[in-house]
């Protein structure tokens, strides 16, 4: 549940940052408020079937949205402009109502997290502006629009990712070869051999090598699952799952910000950026990962 709801965070703060601006034809319903609405609705129905495996509340949720929906954008269009906004905010407040009366109903507390999910999702898409005007840095908000698309700044904030992409588009399908890349070996692409480093896989090697290094690493995160879902206590699995954690983010974002899907925030690739202490520290994170599943052998073969 708390990896679902980092991931859904994530995806309320770029839709709201992305087109917060943006309105409907009829000038009142904001797109991004009512995507992210729309997107803590559909959530919490898909939380009711997966976490409690019930699926009555999920159809009631989504079913009773969209008829409201399209009732509502029937009326705003053919009779009164309505702000689909408060519509999809008062949905929210019922759907709240509802959890609740089923969770006095049903004696089934799980409910309360559920509840607790769609509120903090609602204060968190309207706290959205407050973080990203007033906590981020200015340099921070420019990478974010860049990454989103908002803002172009080929000559400032988005010259890496700009010269990045020139690289790995350069590669084609085998590459250029070792030490051949243009891009590269003449300086155009900064930190080429930290946080850059894999647009010179994909300029030197192309498309092939690209895919075969992204292999690589997708072998090793499903190993990491095996190894760590078959640990048998519970310290052992927490920290299997963290270190694959660690593997995803560090992969999922240096490979995203090089491709320019992701802001740019500086952390190294995996066992290919330069620097002594990201290799020495992934490394102790999987010699640790490897101790603990040595000493479960251990105690089976004793046992």
């Amino acid at each position: 549940m708390i990896l679902f709801s980092g991931v859904c965070a994530v995806c309320y703060f770029v839709v709201s940052v992305r087109f917060g601006d943006l309105y409907m034809s009829d000038g009142l319903t904001s797109i991004g408020e009512f995507a992210v609405l729309s997107m803590i609705l559909f959530s919490t129905g898909v939380m009711t079937w997966i976490y409690l495996n019930r699926r009555t509340p999920f159809y009631y949720i989504i079913g009773v949205d969209i008829v409201v929906l399209c009732v509502a954008y029937f009326v705003s269009s053919r009779i009164i402009p309505v702000n689909l906004v408060w519509v999809q905010g008062g949905l929210c407040a019922l759907t709240v109502v509802y959890l609740v009366g089923l969770s006095i109903k049903e004696r089934v507390h799980s409910y309360i997290a559920i509840i607790l999910f769609t509120l903090l999702s609602v204060g968190f898409l309207y706290s959205n502006n407050y973080v990203f005007d007033d906590m981020l840095n200015p340099h921070q908000q420019v990478r974010i629009k860049v990454a989103l698309g908002i803002e172009e700044d080929l000559a400032g904030a988005g010259y890496n990712v700009n010269q990045s992409k020139i690289a790995i588009g350069s590669g084609g399908l085998m590459g250029k070869g070792f030490l051949n890349g243009t891009q590269t070996k003449l300086k155009y692409v900064p930190e080429q051999d930290t946080d850059f480093i894999f647009c010179t896989v994909g300029e030197e090697h192309g498309f092939v090598g690209a895919a075969a290094v992204l292999l690589l690493f997708l072998a090793l995160l499903f190993r990491l699952i095996i190894v760590a879902e078959r640990q048998r206590s519970a310290f052992g699995r927490v920290y299997g799952y963290s270190v694959i954690s660690i593997f995803f983010f560090h992969i999922f974002i240096n490979i995203g910000m090089v491709l320019g899907l992701t802001p740019v925030i500086g952390i190294p690739l995996p066992f290919f950026s330069y620097g002594g202490s990201s290799l020495v520290g992934f490394t102790v994170l999987l010699f640790v990962f490897l101790r603990i599943d040595a000493g479960r052998r251990h105690k089976l073969q004793q046992g």
